[in-house]
């Protein structure tokens, strides 16, 4: 699978991203020709070689017409129109727009207002419209199917903008990184964009290390600020097939406590609460702790993005007062769903595939459940009749 891991061990900004992909191979032309879709006039768009502290990279250089674009303020239902009226690819379109809601639901957010009523500046909207359109067509022209981050470097101290002086990171960045990876190495000013924040919090499949892949590209997209580091996005581009082989490889994060004074009858609540707020998996481990303590690790395992939401839960929801946690990459088999006809009903096996081998069939668990309590008929019998069924493995839905 194409995939592209994006460095921001400087932040990154809309401009970083055209620039690093740029810097990666995307040919200034075909970016020119996607964006031309606009029909937005009157801007030019070009690339520079430059070096930011010792490392070369590709600066994206954005001129808007300011007198023939600064009468007008833009709300989000023009941008849509502007996106949605093009001749994009529709995938482009949907991301594209996607990008440019959460964005002003995340300014709404900041302005306790509505996102109808939040406007984008005319010369700050073109701009953001071709970096986010950019990005987004720019990462589709060059096959990316995959999108994974860094975690995000914010920087530090204060900026000045429209509104006045506010923090870093603003107030729409901030709302736009909840839940997702985030520090600060004291940098002054800011290093990540509202604009950059939203985009790669939108596309990106996880953050963290880069996963195992084969590396083919190396791209830098430099800033126009001069930092006490080097102001360059870094975009790694390769396959991940290659390195994984025919397993899929995902990131996941990982949390574990250790419990030795808690009623055990609350297991069975917090591992129903859990699973039903998106947990990929919860177990149970006994161990030994201090003083001679039988105790139990418990440990969930979630997307990366539900991280703080978990470790939140297991903090009010248990008498821990303390938790581990580590993003680990997992490889897994590729599995569908099908349902199938049987002398039950309908009943969904899960199908699992190492690449084009039927690995294994199972019936899903709760369908058996179902059928047992629904017909009265012992749960291992239903299970044991449903695992001589012989499904099509050519069949994946």
């Amino acid at each position: 699978m194409r995939t592209a891991y994006f460095d921001c061990f400087a932040g990154a900004a809309g401009d970083m991203i055209l620039g690093a992909l740029m810097d990666a191979g995307l040919a200034l032309d075909t970016l020119k020709e996607e964006i031309a879709k606009l029909r937005l006039g009157r801007y030019d768009l070009r690339v520079e070689k430059v070096v930011k502290r010792g490392i070369g990279g590709s600066q994206a250089v954005i001129t808007i017409d300011q007198d023939h674009h600064h009468h007008h303020h833009r709300h989000l239902h023009h941008i849509e129109e502007i996106i949605g009226t093009s001749e994009l690819a529709a995938a482009v379109k949907e991301r594209s727009i996607r990008i440019f809601r959460r964005l002003a639901e995340a300014e709404a957010k900041v302005h306790r207002t509505t996102i109808d009523k939040i406007h984008f500046h005319e010369v700050g909207a073109v701009d953001a419209i071709i970096d986010v359109v950019g990005s987004v067509a720019g990462l589709a022209a060059m096959g990316i199917e995959e999108i994974f981050c860094s975690p995000l470097h914010v920087g530090s101290g204060t900026i000045q903008c429209a509104h006045g002086i506010l923090p870093v990171p603003a107030p729409a960045t901030a709302e736009l990184i909840k839940g997702k990876p985030v520090y600060s190495t004291g940098v002054e000013g800011e290093l990540l964009t509202p604009t950059a924040a939203a985009i790669l919090t939108t596309l990106a499949s996880g953050f963290g290390p880069m996963p195992a892949m084969t590396v083919e590209t190396i791209g830098y997209g430099a800033g126009t600020s001069d930092p006490s580091i080097p102001n360059v996005l870094r975009v790694a581009i390769g396959n991940r097939d290659e390195a994984t082989g025919v397993l899929d490889g995902e990131r996941v994060a990982v949390l574990e406590t250790n419990i030795d004074d808690m009623n055990p009858q609350l297991y069975d609540y917090l591992i129903e609460q859990m699973l039903g707020m998106g947990a990929l998996d919860v177990f149970l481990v006994p161990i030994q702790m201090k003083k001679n303590r039988p105790g139990t690790m418990l440990c969930v395992i979630c997307r990366p993005e539900l991280l703080n939401p978990f470790a939140e839960f297991l903090i009010r929801e248990t008498t821990s007062i303390g938790l581990r946690w580590r993003i680990d990459d997992r490889l897994k088999a590729a599995r569908t769903i099908k349902e199938v006809p049987t002398k039950f009903g309908p009943v969904r096996f899960k199908v699992a595939h190492l690449g084009t081998d039927t690995v294994n069939v199972v019936p899903e668990y709760e369908d058996c459940k179902r059928v047992a309590l629904e017909q009265k008929i012992p749960l291992k019998e239903v299970m044991e009749d449903l695992r001589r069924i012989t499904i099509n493995p050519d069949v994946r839905e």
